[in-house]
């Protein structure tokens, strides 16, 4: 075990020595994080290779994944994933030719001065290889903390910390900025709490009334997590994957069997699916922290009719887990349109990388980066709800 003011690290040699019962979430951290470090990473998701350890300072636990190229990894540990590889599958979506090849080679020109700063060469704090991260509140002083660690543990690396917003963590966020983090714009997300509609007008309650009506009256039984079993895991993976692999990117977490299987009997995602005919046709599985429940597992039968309405139902449901525990709903990115109509606000997320100690020629390319998204990409997302 090293340890450097207080922050200690941990790897799949020692931990056992974890104090998970001093930690928060320590019960939780315990059964998923130990997981991940006793197996190599592609075990539970098939795109990911990365160096999985976890550090624990006062009385926090948090997964930190350390890479050094990988270039093909799921964007959850690879920046180049993310801003890159990612970005050119998404430019189908504009359906125009001429302008698709156009944005595409200047993006293979970004990605080759990205791989040129070795961009991949990045150690993420709070990476729970999830397209959400989830944090406790960590003040300026932690943060230095983790910076002054990490800096001397990976000191070819930089130190990142993914999924940071001003809305969710606004000690957290304004505690990288003071500390010297880049704050490079990630994601246009939507975050949902049951106490908004109610500020919306009656358009967003009606809205919401209306998918309620439709669950209630599509014949689709709702299934808990206690009912699901193990034969019914590869029609969860096949549900996902039509979603989230097959129509929008092949770089989404690809996850394994073994990662339904220690989600569904070490809890570490709630499970809820809709099922008609002893058929599951929908799935979710979402995790909490500190007031916020996200959902990294989503999907739904595509093949049947739009009419039959499965995302809004599934979206429903997870209003009403919310309302439910009166938790702050992170929607992530994506149909904005659909996620304002009902309530949610949209808010920039943020990557915040720390790379004083590298080199000018590894730093340039997220300080241009920065001001790239800033100027265009975040006010196109914001004008069109994308």
């Amino acid at each position: 075990m090293k340890q450097s003011n207080h922050v200690s690290l941990y790897d799949k040699s020692n931990v056992n020595e974890v104090p998970w019962e001093s930690m928060r979430d320590g019960e939780y951290a315990r059964k998923y994080l130990s997981a991940c470090m006793e197996e190599q990473s592609d075990h539970y998701i098939k795109n990911v290779r990365t160096q999985f350890c976890a550090i624990t300072l006062d009385d926090l636990v948090m997964p930190v994944t350390v890479n050094d190229t990988e270039y093909g990894n799921s964007y959850v540990c690879s920046p180049y994933t993310h801003y890159i590889t990612y970005a050119k599958d998404e430019l189908r979506m504009l359906q125009m030719p001429m302008w698709e090849a156009l944005m595409a080679q200047a993006l293979s020109m970004l990605g080759w001065m990205m791989k040129t700063s070795r961009i991949n060469q990045i150690a993420f704090v709070n990476n729970w290889l999830l397209s959400t991260n989830l944090y406790h509140d960590l003040t300026a002083e932690q943060v230095q903390r983790i910076t002054r660690f990490c800096e001397t543990r990976f000191p070819r690396h930089l130190i990142a910390f993914r999924s940071v917003s001003a809305k969710l963590h606004p000690a957290l966020y304004q505690g990288l900025q003071d500390a010297g983090y880049m704050m490079v714009p990630s994601r246009y997300v939507y975050l949902f709490h049951p106490d908004w509609p109610a500020q919306g007008g009656w358009r967003v309650r009606n809205t919401l009334k209306r998918d309620r009506q439709m669950l209630e009256k599509s014949g689709y039984r709702i299934v808990s997590h206690d009912e699901i079993q193990e034969g019914q895991i590869e029609r969860i993976i096949d549900l996902y994957n039509a979603l989230y692999l097959d129509k929008y990117s092949q770089q989404n977490p690809q996850f394994t069997d073994d990662f339904i299987k220690l989600a569904l009997h070490k809890r570490t995602l709630t499970l809820i699916g809709l099922e008609k005919e002893a058929r599951l046709d929908g799935i979710l599985g979402y995790f909490q922290r500190n007031g916020v429940m996200t959902t990294p597992l989503f999907g739904y039968d595509v093949t049947l009719p739009k009419e039959t309405g499965l995302y809004r139902m599934l979206s429903s449901l997870l209003v009403q887990e919310a309302e439910r525990q009166g938790l702050l709903l992170h929607q992530s990115a994506g149909v904005g349109a659909f996620k304002a109509d009902r309530g949610a606000v949209g808010e920039v997320e943020y990557t915040a990388v720390w790379a004083r100690h590298l080199p000018l020629y590894r730093r340039g390319i997220w300080t241009a980066l920065s001001d790239l998204l800033e100027q265009f990409g975040v006010p196109l997302v914001k004008k069109y709800r994308l």
